[in-house]
């Protein structure tokens, strides 16, 4: 982590993750493309969700969650920033002349080779089904159903770990402590995520927020009536009703969302802690 010396008093608690082991290079043109803001308005331009807006324009990084090519060995060319994602991406160089951002893993180099295969070595980056990885390996950008591409472990730092094998399924354990079965002919890349430190990033100032595209948040007993259940009164009051409510009079703290009849359900092996 990067810390800044104190020169104003937002500054003085600022910290940054060290970009030093990225590549200084633009980013590959074929693979950008520019996403339409929304600024959480709808097509009819009122705000469907709050809180967003603003923030520094960016360019789309097209990424490779599949990595459908079999068998077929790749360079890492570059390691770079994503603006979209908490992660590194990597532009990896395949033997036939084709170039892919993937996602990074901790503790990848320029010049690593990787590889996507049934039975690949077992080495961090290298992409493989579920059965043929040994028990208590860490496993990132993971499948739910065969070729659709990973959709789970994605973020920074994310990882899951196997804890067994059995009748056509993997068990693995996610970072939030959920155990979890997914089937074991579905691919997974060996390691974990990149840029761990990312939930040590303290933004310091509003303006850092701003430019997120972060909006300000009121609080509810800071405004009218009118406005929020917890509105009004004489100097700082209590919230006044039995339950925390959203703007809009729903209950939410202390009651299960989870829809009971959702069809993953029966995927769960054991519910994270809370």
């Amino acid at each position: 982590m990067k810390q800044y010396n104190p020169t104003t008093s937002s500054r003085r608690f600022i910290t940054t993750v060290d970009y030093g082991v990225l590549s200084a290079v633009e980013p590959f043109k074929k693979l950008l493309k520019r996403l339409p803001a929304n600024d959480g308005r709808n097509n009819q331009g009122r705000i469907t969700m709050r809180h967003q807006g603003g923030g520094n324009k960016k360019l789309y990084r097209i990424i490779d969650f599949k990595q459908n090519k079999l068998n077929v060995p790749a360079r890492v060319e570059t390691l770079e920033y994503d603006p979209y994602r908490t992660a590194f991406i990597a532009l990896v160089s395949y033997r036939d002349g084709e170039k892919n951002y993937i996602l990074a893993h901790k503790d990848i180099k320029v010049g690593d080779e990787i590889i996507c295969a049934e039975n690949a070595q077992l080495k961090n980056g290298n992409r493989l089904v579920l059965k043929n990885i040994p028990v208590g390996y860490f496993v990132y950008n993971i499948e739910l159903s065969k070729g659709s591409g990973g959709v789970m472990a994605r973020s920074a730092g994310s990882y899951a770990q196997i804890l067994a094998q059995e009748n056509g399924w993997t068990n693995l354990k996610l970072s939030s402590g959920e155990v979890r079965k997914v089937k074991w002919d579905n691919f997974a890349s060996l390691g974990q995520v990149s840029n761990p430190d990312w939930n040590l990033v303290v933004f310091g100032k509003a303006g850092k927020s701003r430019g997120y595209g972060i909006r300000p948040t009121v609080r509810g007993k800071a405004m009218n009536p009118c406005d929020h259940p917890y509105g009004g009164g004489e100097g700082s009051q209590p919230r006044g009703t039995r339950k925390p409510k959203t703007k809009w009079g729903k209950v939410t703290g202390g009651r299960k969302t989870r829809n009971k009849k959702k069809w993953s359900n029966k995927m769960i092996v054991q519910r994270r802690k809370k």
